[in-house]
């Protein structure tokens, strides 16, 4: 058989793309892990990344009207066709850097500041940095971990979340908010990792010349922030431990 001159070698054709795959809260524990590749044929959608991890996991398929996917770190639709290299995150619903930020977005021209933190978060301390002279108020909302959960003795809580998606959404949340109301800045931060009694898991603060805009717009922060963004709560008791139910927001549905 004749060899093959001039050095060409012959074509090779890919059938299938490979998409890398990550699990986060409940999801990883059902899957056994955090994440891994899966080879697909070309031509399949997110959705098909779901449907095959569903058929291993009986207990992932029951939750389909309720999760969530992402494909490189934005909410996608489960008929988006696969490209080669993809990064396809599964997300349950949410439970409602330098320095001490592991990451950190600032966004101008207002200076609205985001943050995600595995250290003990002082807001005071950053709204007094985030404060300018124009500013007549500033509303400081934090979300502290309670020691029950309907009765039940709660020992401590363990947040994680998809950490580049998250604090993008963040952004996204906040510069709305200050596009809707007439604040000056806002900051919305959340810490990840264990947490005790008593300690602050999120904070949202809202500046402005006058105080009800203030308060309006962290009321709207944190309500968006719970819905929205990424992140998971898994709660500890003397007697077990569970990852705490919740929703998506309905302005996602059409993601689905």
């Amino acid at each position: 058989m004749p060899g093959n001159r001039g050095g060409i070698q012959p074509v090779c054709y890919h059938d299938n793309v490979r998409v890398q795959v990550l699990f986060f809260g409940l999801l990883r524990d059902i899957a056994g892990q955090a994440q891994t590749t899966l080879e697909l044929p070309v031509g399949a959608t997110a959705g098909a990344v779901f449907d095959h991890f569903a058929a291993q996991f009986p207990a992932l398929g029951e939750m389909k009207r309720s999760v969530m996917l992402a494909r490189n770190q934005e909410f996608t639709a489960a008929g988006t066709l696969l490209s080669e290299g993809d990064e396809i995150a599964l997300l349950p619903p949410v439970s409602g850097g330098s320095g001490p930020w592991i990451h950190q977005l600032v966004t101008e021209p207002q200076g609205n500041f985001y943050g995600l933190t595995r250290e003990p978060i002082d807001a005071a301390a950053l709204a007094r940095q985030l404060l300018q002279p124009r500013d007549g108020a500033f509303v400081n909302f934090e979300g502290v971990v309670r020691d029950n959960t309907k009765g039940r003795a709660t020992k401590y809580l363990d947040y994680e979340c998809y950490e580049a998606m998250a604090i993008k959404l963040m952004a996204q949340i906040g510069d709305a908010i200050a596009e809707a109301h007439p604040i000056s800045r806002i900051a919305l931060v959340h810490r990840l990792g264990r947490m005790e009694i008593g300690e602050t898991s999120v904070a949202v603060i809202a500046f402005s010349p006058h105080r009800k805009p203030a308060f309006d717009a962290a009321l709207e922060g944190i309500n968006k922030l719970k819905k929205l963004v990424p992140i998971w709560k898994k709660e500890y008791f003397v007697d077990g431990e569970v990852w705490v139910d919740g929703e998506w927001d309905e302005s996602l549905t059409s993601k689905r």
